[in-house]
């Protein structure tokens, strides 16, 4: 059964080649025919991707997303439904325990040391079901890191709601820990890109990578397809 992975899209050439990377390592892991698609940026979209995989069996689709927000829930059904085959539709990647073992990997090769504060850095969000799941990889995170865990968006909502900008998250843990502490962030971004470039620039001690290509990840992704149940109408 053929796979497609369904990813936001970005102009930097690093992160797409990220998700052609993740589609590759899933193709070897499930012995399948793994391609990609984005909903935003660039091409193809997922109706055009679809319309472009021969036969008529369902193709399980994975959105490469850390939480379901308005592309998750919005965007790409829209797509699944143009596309003239039918589709198996799997939940996004986050939240997961898998997630927050692979930002505990990636913190601890930045130089975090246990004491040291946390902010879980994500790209933002206005929808609250993302933000809802970006709280839940923040209580996982804090588990793992044995103290509570501050949350903040590259891009905060200009409304005011959803999280603070990460530099003022990262800014007021510096005025309440005590001299000499050190603060890290835990970046909660699948690629690397404009957005996991900014937070170099938020006053932290140690900036994480983005989750990449941890096997946690290319796992999770693995996993969310083999359970793709959902079955999206096809338009007529």
């Amino acid at each position: 059964m053929t796979t497609l992975l369904v990813a936001h899209g970005t102009r930097n050439p690093h992160g797409v080649a990220m998700i052609g990377d993740l589609a590759q390592a899933m193709s070897k892991r499930l012995n399948d025919d793994v391609r990609s698609a984005f909903v935003d940026v660039l091409g193809p979209d997922p109706a055009e991707a679809l319309d472009g995989i021969g036969g008529a069996d369902p193709v399980r689709v994975v959105p490469a997303f850390l939480a379901s927000g308005y592309h998750v829930r919005s965007d790409l059904p829209v797509y699944l439904r143009q596309a003239q085959r039918p589709t198996l539709l799997a939940p996004a990647l986050g939240p997961d325990a898998a997630l927050a073992d692979a930002l505990l990997s990636r913190l601890l090769i930045a130089g975090w040391h246990p004491g040291d504060a946390v902010v879980l850095a994500a790209a933002g969000s206005r929808d609250r079901r993302a933000q809802a799941d970006v709280a839940t990889m923040g209580r996982l995170l804090a588990q793992r890191v044995g103290a509570p865990v501050r949350i903040g968006f590259v891009i905060p909502a200009d409304d005011g709601s959803g999280y603070p900008a990460v530099g003022d998250v990262v800014a007021e843990l510096r005025s309440q820990c005590r001299p000499g502490a050190r603060v890290a962030i835990a970046t909660y971004l699948l690629a690397d890109g404009l957005f996991a470039r900014r937070l170099h620039e938020a006053g932290a001690d140690a900036v994480a990578a983005p989750l990449g290509l941890h096997p946690a990840v290319v796992e999770l992704a693995c996993r969310r397809a083999e359970s793709a149940v959902t079955r999206v109408p096809v338009t007529v």
